[in-house]
Order: C-alpha cells, then sequence, then structure tokens
C-alpha cells in the first residue's frame, strides 16, 4: 500500500473536500484491542467496543484514511441481502440459518437508519426502498425463484410490483417484475463513513491514518500479555487482541488470504439531472435499484439528482495487486445501459468514474471466524459487495465476541462457519477468471440485455 489522494478514489471521496488526516503511528503503542482496517466494520467494531466498555483500550491502524476503500467508493445501498442471492443462502446452508441470516440483516438495515436519525449524521440518508428488477423474461423466472424462497425463509416486507405498478413508478418499459423492500434506503458512503470515525474517536477509540501494518507477528507466551506485535513503517502497536476488519484487502495478509479475493467493480456518475429530465424518467420514489443478472447493474439517486450507476462487470487481480479500480470498457457498457433503460436521458453527460474492490468468499456469503485456538484475534469479511448495513451490525457483533457477551448476534451460524478456501496463486487467479467467464458467459446467453 501507498499513500494516495483519497479524492481520485471517487466522486463520495472527493466530494468531501479536504481532509486534514490523524497523525500516522510512530514509535511504540500499547493497546488492548488492534483493530485493522478503518472501514464501516473497522471503526463499527471500535465504536462499539468503547460503547459496551469504556475502560478498553482500543487502537485502530487504517492504511489511508478512514474510509478510503470500499466504504468511501460504493452505491450506498442500505439493503437486506446477504451474500449473492436468497436462493444461493438456502443452497449453501438450508432454510433455517437462512431465516436466521434474514433477521441478522432486517436488524441491521433498521440499526443503521435509526442510528443516522437519532444521532443526526449528515450523510444525506433517504429512506426510499430497495427495488430488484427483471428485465427480460430469463430474469423474471429468476426473479419469480427469489421471491418463492423468500417466502419459504420468512422474509418481511417484501413487496411484488407486477409490470403495471413498475409503469407507474417510471418511465421506461424495461422493467417486467419488481421486488421492493421499503425499509431499505440510501446514503453518502463516504459522509457515513467519516461520521462513523467521528463517532469512534467520541467514544474514545485512537485511530492513527496513514498507518499501513506491514508485518504481523504473535508472540509466544507474552509475559506482559500483549499477544500480538503490528508494526507499521514508522512504528509498533503491542496489542492483547486483534481485530482484521480488511475486508476485500485481507489479501495482503497471510493469516486470512486464503477466506476471500477481491473482485473489483466500477462506476459511472452523470451530471445532476434536471427537473425536465427528471420529470421523464419518472423514479419518483428514488429507491435504490439492483437487476437480476448474475453481474448485476446497481443504480441510484444521489442528493442533487445524480444517476449513479455501477456493476455489469468485475475485475479479478493476481497475487497481491489492489490496483485495479479502472476499466473503460466496462465504463462504456455501463454508460449504453443506462441510455437502454432511460432512451429520453439520451446526451446526458458523464462527470465521474471509478471503481473499487469487493471481498468475495467461494460461497458467496459473509464470514466471521477466530485465527488461533485461543480466539485472541477474529476477522470479518465476504460482504460480497452488500456490506453498508451488515457492516455496521456485524462490527457490533465483533465487539460483542470480543468481550464474551451472549446475545442473539454472538449465536450467528456464520460465526466460525468453516469458510471454503480459494487456493493459492496461480490457481487462484486461474479458478477466478473462471468464475467470471462463467457468470459473464450466462449473462450474455440468458441474462443480459442487448443494445
Amino acid at each position: 500500500m501507498i499513500k494516495g489522494d483519497y479524492r481520485k478514489r471517487s466522486y463520495w471521496l472527493e466530494s468531501l473536500g479536504e481532509i486534514q488526516p490523524n497523525p500516522s503511528l510512530k514509535g511504540e503503542d500499547k493497546t488492548d484491542i488492534a483493530i485493522i482496517g478503518g472501514g464501516y466494520t473497522g471503526m463499527s467494531t471500535g465504536f462499539h467496543l468503547k460503547s459496551y466498555d469504556k475502560g478498553i483500550d482500543v487502537t485502530l491502524l487504517e492504511a489511508e484514511i478512514c474510509g478510503y476503500g470500499a466504504s468511501g467508493r460504493n452505491g450506498g445501498f442500505n439493503m437486506t441481502l446477504f451474500g449473492l442471492t436468497p436462493s444461493i443462502t438456502k443452497f449453501r446452508f438450508g432454510v433455517e440459518k437462512g431465516r436466521q441470516a434474514r433477521r441478522f440483516m432486517e436488524e441491521a438495515v433498521n440499526y443503521l437508519a435509526s442510528f443516522i436519525r437519532e444521532n443526526n449524521i449528515d450523510c444525506d440518508y433517504e429512506g426510499t426502498g430497495y427495488l430488484l428488477v427483471a428485465t427480460n423474461e430469463a430474469q423474471v423466472k429468476r426473479l419469480e425463484h427469489e421471491i418463492e424462497v423468500a417466502r419459504e425463509m420468512d422474509y418481511k416486507g417484501v413487496e411484488v410490483w407486477d409490470k403495471e405498478k413498475l409503469r407507474s413508478e417510471f418511465n421506461t418499459d424495461k422493467y417486467l417484475l419488481g421486488w421492493f423492500e421499503p425499509q431499505c434506503g440510501i446514503l453518502h458512503p463516504a459522509k457515513w463513513a467519516r461520521a462513523l470515525k467521528e463517532k469512534a474517536e467520541e467514544a474514545g477509540v485512537k485511530i492513527y491514518e496513514y498507518s499501513p501494518v506491514i508485518e504481523f507477528e504473535k508472540r509466544k507466551n507474552p509475559a506482559d500479555g500483549y499477544k500480538f506485535v503490528l508494526k507499521t513503517p514508522e512504528g509498533r502497536l503491542l496489542a492483547k487482541r486483534v481485530v482484521f476488519a480488511t475486508n476485500a484487502y485481507s489479501i495482503l495478509f497471510p493469516e486470512i488470504y486464503k477466506y476471500q479475493t477481491p473482485a473489483f467493480t466500477r462506476i459511472v456518475m452523470t451530471e445532476p439531472l434536471t427537473d425536465e429530465q427528471m420529470e421523464s424518467i419518472g423514479w419518483k420514489n428514488r429507491a435504490g435499484i439492483e437487476d437480476s443478472r448474475d453481474f448485476i447493474h446497481y443504480y441510484r439517486l444521489t442528493k442533487d439528482n445524480r444517476i449513479v450507476l455501477g456493476g455489469r462487470d468485475v475485475g479479478v487481480t493476481y497475487g497481491r495487486d489492489m490496483e485495479r479500480d479502472l476499466d473503460e470498457k466496462n465504463f462504456e457498457e455501463l454508460k449504453k445501459y443506462l441510455l437502454w433503460v432511460f432512451p429520453q436521458l439520451e446526451g446526458i453527460k458523464f462527470t465521474h468514474q471509478w471503481g473499487g474492490p469487493v471481498s468475495i468468499t467461494l460461497d458467496m456469503a459473509p464470514a466471521v471466524g477466530f485465527l488461533g485456538k485461543d480466539r485472541s484475534a477474529v476477522f470479518a469479511l465476504g460482504y460480497i459487495g452488500h456490506g453498508v448495513s451488515a457492516t455496521f451490525n456485524t462490527g457490533r457483533l465483533l465487539a460483542e465476541l470480543l468481550l464474551d457477551m451472549d446475545t442473539e448476534r454472538t449465536r450467528m451460524f456464520f460465526i466460525g462457519r468453516k469458510v471454503i478456501p480459494f487456493p493459492p496463486e496461480p490457481f487462484r487467479y486461474v479458478l477466478s477468471h473462471a468464475i467470471r467467464g462463467f457468470m459473464r458467459l450466462e449473462d450474455k446467453l440468458k441474462y443480459g440485455e442487448k443494445f
């Protein structure tokens, strides 16, 4: 990791203006719990640890600025989806665990929305709902199946929108069937990340920015109780327990390298729509939207009525390469898709494009686990691009685990579950490309759109 200009990583980060970063770690420091990673998971874990126990020392190390990774570049959907799809979750874990996952995610969405509201956090939050649409007959069949699975697993709050309902909400003939969840919402990802940093610091978490962990060591039977040494370019941190809140960047750490792989998703953004353009497309409910492909399109409106559109394809990486954000072909395909859905926007200008990594497990579901029999190191990863709400609730879950609390969250099935490992390179790269190739082919032949 090298020190980078956060403003070039996304419109969201650019719109924050100038940020005064926290000092980096210099010399030696000690802490009860060290958190590696200043994204949503890490900051939520720190905040909740201090909220539960003000006497515990918590220190967070971030390689760049807090929110630099996926937390400052994502689509900003507060949504209930656990893993990739309900049917995959059911196939992998069964109906009862699928119900448990759904309860966790319903709680996550409601908890995030209420926390933002009760703390008057400025992150452009809109409780506009989430809409999953089908845009061809194959997608209709797939969505119908997902709706049946959702009913089997007791999903609450799901509305089925037929073609007529969709046409009353949107001025497009491309939407054939919809799944709508009114409790969901959208937000400004980077504003939320920086607000969460502020809340964590107010609670008493010590945060070092521009402090990448370049070496991690577990000491044998230390007399002082500090089991771990985390080295940065200019210092080192001694810790009794450690949290790996590194998600896609877990690929940089040999201890958890095998549990996930990064996949790079790309986003384009339009100029603000005029009142006439907004009137022409409908979208008065302002819901965040995804389609029913393998490689989905996801899109939403911003506070000033820009359209943010991402997805369609992903990039995979070899080894520790985390600089795969940009792909001009992917950007152009996204722009074409927007005009396919809303041809009345012909001529609209696109002002920004960016990308970033999400964390993918082989079985397409999140995982929380421990390293070592003493459970002194814990990790969370694999949000599959659906982590805005999941990360905040998972941070609370990690805090409860670290404090040996017994809650409904600490009894979740995905804690300590067997994570199917990725093979080492070059087989990892070959496998990732094979999975991507299959999904791209299926989209082209079945789930994709012709434009």
